[in-house]
């Protein structure tokens, strides 16, 4: 009996593990790119790969799912998430037991994932564990492209310790949790911020993350200062350049913009107050702007935010839409990304990033956003991109079958991917399908 159960249990694995062919019939497909649709055509998905997009494809044994003349996208991708910020910073890191952040990112990874967004790029936190598990299938969530600890000043947006003086080193042999729990690395001049800059590519950063000017939700920095030096950033990128891969930077001010473009950096995380200058800087270099619309068309309170980050919130909400307009003005390259954080419940606001960007853009620019040109962006990382088996962001032969069915036209109603419980009929992440409420 015992053999018994031990072969069927081989055989199960077996079937479990044998080479799976899907085909995804009568959809109209967005393939990430171009306008205009592909009418009435199959998708065929071998194993986790796209493997071939026509009419009438004729093979057999496979799944047949009737896509019944609906909408097929690519999976949504998010290019600034803090998927281990579910709760007041200083509490996650000071304060929470152990454990406490893991299960509260499970939960938000799989209501990520059942929210369409399929590959994130995770720009600050401790999320490299969370990663491991969902690649090896033990819990459900988007693929993650890990930055690890942020990079930070004295004093600085990562400065996390919310009591005026302490006694601590800091770098090297930090004690502060910050640095224990994976959340931040304090570094000051050239030689700390190469350490640290190594120590975080060291833990397997898919790239680096820096604070270069004032915050919101920072314990000491207000928002118009401008953090690291030019010397400090030019550094970052150099390490970063000899392991592939690319820096980003949060910064609000314009120097601290101008600096990050001087120094190398090929991204930059809100930038509300660039003048047009140094936006065609930014253009010029191809830096992408990766800025948040939603995030920043809130009310302190829907925002989670109060007493002194409330008003650097509204600082920073008061310049939003004149550096949106100068943003698309020049024309800089802009990826699609939320900043969600500070509760599950704000987490869970994340889709509403479509509603907030149809004031701006079509429903075909927010895609492209949102698919493609996050792809191209998350490509940056070269040797360090975790997911390099296939291509992300795209429906077309030999990408990964990341895939979204949806009840409607979302070039024509971009608006339909704010509500995905009701308008996301199919959710498909690495061949696997994790939603199917076709009809």
């Amino acid at each position: 009996m015992k053999n018994l159960l031990i072969f069927m249990c081989l055989v199960f694995s077996t079937q479990l593990f044998a080479q799976k062919n899907i085909i995804i019939r009568n959809v109209n497909v967005f393939d990430g790119k171009n306008e205009q649709l592909k009418i009435g055509v199959d998708v065929l998905i071998q194993e986790n790969i796209i493997q071939k997009i026509a009419k009438d494809i004729a093979i057999d044994s496979c799944e047949v799912i009737d896509g019944q003349g609906k909408t097929l996208i690519p999976g949504l991708t998010d290019s600034h998430t803090h998927i281990m910020w579910n709760d007041n910073i200083e509490y996650l890191v000071y304060g929470a037991p152990e454990g406490y952040s893991g299960v509260l990112a499970a939960v938000n990874a799989r209501e990520m994932l059942m929210r369409g967004f399929t590959t994130i790029r995770d720009v600050g936190g401790p999320s490299f564990g969370l990663k491991q598990l969902i690649d090896d299938g033990v819990t459900p969530g988007p693929r993650i492209l890990p930055s690890g600890a942020f990079l930070s000043q004295t004093s600085g947006h990562g400065d996390y310790d919310p009591k005026e003086w302490y006694l601590s080193p800091h770098f090297t042999g930090q004690i502060d949790k910050a640095y224990l729990r994976g959340w931040t690395i304090i570094a000051d001049g050239v030689a700390e911020t190469q350490k640290a800059t190594r120590d975080i590519l060291r833990g397997g950063a898919a790239q680096i993350k820096a604070f270069g000017s004032g915050s919101i939700t920072g314990a000491h920095d207000p928002i118009d200062v401008t953090e690291y030096t030019i010397e400090e950033l030019e550094t970052i990128v150099k390490e970063t350049d000899k392991w592939g891969t690319y820096a980003t930077i949060h910064a609000y001010s314009n120097e601290g913009v101008q600096n990050a473009i001087n120094a190398g950096f090929q991204c930059v995380e809100h930038g509300l107050f660039a003048t047009e200058e140094t936006f065609q800087m930014m253009k010029g270099h191809d830096v992408f702007l990766s800025t948040q619309f939603l995030a920043f068309g809130l009310t302190p309170k829907q925002a989670g935010l109060e007493d002194e980050a409330a008003k650097k919130y509204l600082i920073a909400q008061a310049s939003a839409e004149e550096g949106y307009k100068r943003a698309k003005k020049i024309g800089v390259k802009m990826s699609w990304g939320t900043d969600a954080l500070g509760s599950l419940d704000i987490q869970r606001m994340q889709s509403l990033e479509f509603k907030a960007r149809a004031k701006y853009f079509t429903g075909y620019e927010i895609l492209l956003q949102a698919t493609s040109y996050n792809a191209e962006l998350f490509e940056r990382s070269g040797e360090r991109h975790p997911y390099k088996e296939a291509k992300l962001g795209v429906v077309e032969q030999g990408a990964y079958a990341d895939l979204l069915i949806v009840d409607g036209n979302p070039l024509e109603d971009i608006t339909l991917l704010s509500e995905p419980e009701n308008n996301l009929l199919f959710i498909m992440k690495d061949g696997k399908i994790f939603k199917n409420i076709l009809p």
